[in-house]
């Protein structure tokens, strides 16, 4: 393993253990924090969600970590308060491993910027 992927899942644990203490459970993978991400961004609570509405959360998380590398920009917020997003910079051809890694690294700057958390 590289030092730089291993300092990506060191400070990846880290955040994760970070999260465990604020939500007495620890997440699991990348889409559990997406999922924590996305019930962020949309600003109503943590509730409970339907199939969809949980897979909608995901493409928001996805939509405003990518769009601090500037692929997203939000295009507005529809009547019941769900953000919808714009592709605006195509994405990188990447494998499933270099998509994780760079999702992870959004991931990373996301709770760095939102909450000036310093994850390292």
């Amino acid at each position: 393993m590289f030092k730089k992927d291993l300092d990506l899942e060191i400070r990846w644990g880290k955040l994760l253990s970070g999260l465990a203490g604020l939500f007495q459970k620890k997440p699991t993978d990348l889409n559990a924090v997406l999922f924590i991400i996305g019930v962020q961004e949309l600003g109503k609570g943590n509730r409970v969600f339907t199939k969809e509405e949980k897979q909608d959360l995901m493409h928001i998380a996805v939509c405003k970590i990518l769009s601090l590398s500037g692929f997203y920009s939000l295009e507005f917020i529809d009547q019941d308060g769900w953000p919808h997003w714009t592709l605006v910079n195509e994405l990188p051809h990447l494998n499933a491993a270099e998509q994780e890694k760079m999702l992870k690294l959004h991931v990373l700057e996301y709770f760095e910027r939102e909450f000036e958390t310093q994850i390292n």
